[in-house]
């Protein structure tokens, strides 16, 4: 019997949840339902495996981020490639979580889901920094204190920093580098264990849930699916396509066309990195774009373009804020902004990181972790929709970069697969 895998048993997690939950709903206000199984046995799962996830969140964004921003040294060797391939990137991702945000706002997925006074009152809602003091904070005067409080944006700039040293120390910096990547992998690790203890997690999460609102829960979080997959979907067909057919002239159709084979490896395995020998032979053979382009935009790009991601965070931090009643101002759009573009920098393709990257932008502007519980169960098919959204731009890209340097054959030039 093949082992089940962990996606499998987080769905069942969630499903057990909520229906165990919905069926304690009508008598959770009997004292032993409402002290022992939501008070306790359902808090104390779904806490613990919380604190978890949170406890990785500062080693997990600082050593991921030395490693992916050591690792660019590769940007001087290609000098244009390397700068273009980035700048599309960062672009990008900054483009769609924008994009996740404005489409959020619009539909108002957690308008409704209100998980009452007790609680919204176990944290406080912070007041909104102006636009000058966002800029000024990104910048740490204790990085201990950013790492020790939480501050994502400084740990993230001060990451950013580090790995850039550690490339230009040369020789002298490969043994820091070295215990970076060792430490980096232990963290790497630590989520793994983490993860295990998921499907037991989102029980308590969800049953917890379930059981305080009952089947009041299930609209709002469908809402949320549809909202992740719209901006997916409208970044991959209008943001991606667009940049292709202005700077390549390429038809849109004729890329989906040729690149199908990729996107169907990349839904199902839910991994960029898993998809990368498809994709780069797929742009090899279909597209005839140079091998020298490829083995760097595609691989750069697996670690980088975390468009997809940034979508989910984007729309999962509007619906989690407007479930908890927390109002974000435009500095706090900002902040998101920021936060999950630098981030996907060196983004480790793990289970799990997603929503651990996720916990890092809420922390960020004051929203509380605990309302990942809500999304997690439908998290898998969502992670497969915006794996799909990862490569296509990580092609287009290529595409894009190829054409600039002269590389490109004319779509009509290319033999028909």
């Amino acid at each position: 019997m093949k082992k089940m895998q962990l996606t499998t048993k987080i769905f069942i997690g969630l499903l057990l949840g909520a229906i165990i939950g919905a069926i304690l709903y009508p008598v959770r206000e009997v004292p032993f339902v409402n002290d022992y199984v939501i008070g306790f046995a359902f808090h104390l799962m779904g806490r613990i495996f919380m604190n978890a996830i949170k406890m990785m969140v500062v080693p997990l964004v600082f050593f991921s981020l030395i490693m992916g921003t050591a690792s660019m040294k590769d940007i001087k060797k290609l000098g244009r490639i390397g700068t273009k391939t980035l700048g599309f990137y960062l672009t990008t991702t900054a483009i769609a979580i924008t994009i996740a945000l404005g489409l959020a706002n619009i539909v108002n997925p957690g308008k409704g889901l209100d998980l009452g006074t007790v609680e919204k009152s176990a944290f406080a809602i912070k007041e909104s920094k102006s636009f000058v003091n966002v800029l000024i904070d990104m910048v740490p005067t204790n990085p201990v204190a950013a790492m020790a409080n939480g501050n994502m944006l400084q740990i993230i700039i001060f990451a950013i920093l580090c790995g850039v040293s550690l490339t230009l120390m040369g020789e002298k910096g490969e043994r820091l580098k070295d215990i970076c990547s060792e430490i980096n992998d232990l963290v790497l690790k630590l989520v793994e264990i983490i993860m295990l203890f998921a499907p037991i997690g989102v029980f308590g999460l969800i049953g917890k849930t379930f059981a305080t609102l009952g089947y009041d829960a299930m609209k709002p979080l469908f809402v949320y699916m549809l909202t992740v997959l719209a901006a997916l979907l409208i970044h991959a067909i209008v943001t991606y396509q667009g940049l292709l057919f202005a700077f390549a002239r390429y038809n849109p159709i004729t890329f989906f066309k040729k690149f199908a084979p990729a996107i169907s490896v990349a839904f199902s395995t839910s991994s960029s990195g898993a998809t990368i020998p498809v994709t780069m032979d797929t742009l090899l053979t279909r597209f005839k774009v140079p091998e020298d382009i490829t083995s760097f935009t595609i691989p750069l790009g697996a670690t980088v373009n975390m468009d997809g991601t940034a979508i989910m965070q984007g729309v999962a931090t509007v619906f989690i804020a407007q479930v908890y009643g927390v109002n974000l101002g435009p500095a706090d759009y900002l902040a998101v902004i920021l936060t999950a573009t630098l981030a996907s920098v060196g983004t480790a393709g793990v289970p799990g990181v997603g929503l651990i990257m996720l916990s890092m932008v809420l922390t960020q502007v004051g929203i509380p972790v605990e309302g990942i519980g809500l999304i997690m169960g439908v998290d898998r098919i969502l992670d497969m929709t915006r794996t799909a959204v990862n490569i296509t731009g990580d092609a287009v890209c290529t595409l894009i970069v190829a054409k600039t340097e002269g590389e490109l054959l004319p779509a009509e030039e290319l033999e028909v697969a």
